[in-house]
């Protein structure tokens, strides 16, 4: 059956399976990550950082829009699967060959939209609306931030001298801030005490053993 033959568009039938697409493949990982989840971890960072960005350092980035960028950046992988970075950017061949398969995977997505939604959808994917270059680098940043397997030495020194030097205040902020706190128990974030919430002394028993 022909794409939109009887009504029958599968674009959001295929963007489903981003929770079947594991990250990291080649690596050893304590537990797997798909780009589902991860989609949703760097579109809740972007849309902090695009915030953080307006709030505090006078930026004008639209934070819906690079949540929304975040979701959809790896939805090629549903055709191509996930490479790790170190081997796409093994060399500047294998950069580019791998890069004209993705945009071959998202043309090949977009083909599953009806032909008014296309122009749209494909904007996102690629990041190529009027005013995602500066958004752009909200995203890398994340990126960045996700792409360090312990498997490579000196992995995160790395990863985050790359988010540094690409001179984001936003993101030397959120990392001061914020980034800690991710290397933390549940129990060494104390984020009730923290955010100044107080439970009757029933509930924080009840809340305890949840905890435990």
């Amino acid at each position: 059956m022909k794409t939109g033959e009887t009504g029958m568009y599968p674009f959001f039938a295929m963007l489903s399976r981003m929770k079947y697409i594991n990250r990291w493949g080649l690596m050893h990982n304590t537990r797997n990550e798909n780009i589902c989840e991860h989609s949703l971890e760097v579109a809740l960072v972007a849309h902090a950082l695009a915030t953080i960005g307006n709030r505090k350092f006078g930026k004008n980035y639209d934070p819906e829009r690079a949540a929304m960028l975040a979701v959809l950046h790896d939805a090629s992988e549903i055709i191509t699967g996930d490479m790790p970075t170190p081997v796409k950017y093994h060399s500047e061949e294998i950069r580019k060959a791998y890069a004209e398969v993705e945009d071959m995977a998202v043309e090949h997505l977009v083909s599953m939209l009806p032909e008014e939604l296309r122009d749209e959808y494909r904007g996102i994917m690629t990041m190529s609306g009027e005013a995602d270059a500066e958004l752009k680098p909200v995203i890398k940043c994340m990126e960045e931030r996700k792409s360090g397997n312990r498997d490579f030495s000196k992995a995160e020194q790395t990863i985050t001298q790359a988010i540094h030097d690409m001179g984001l205040v936003e993101a030397d902020y959120f990392m001061k801030e914020f980034l800690p706190p991710y290397g933390l128990t549940i129990e060494e974030q104390d984020y009730t005490r923290e955010a100044g919430l107080k439970f009757s002394e029933s509930s924080q028993m009840v809340f305890s053993k949840v905890l435990k």
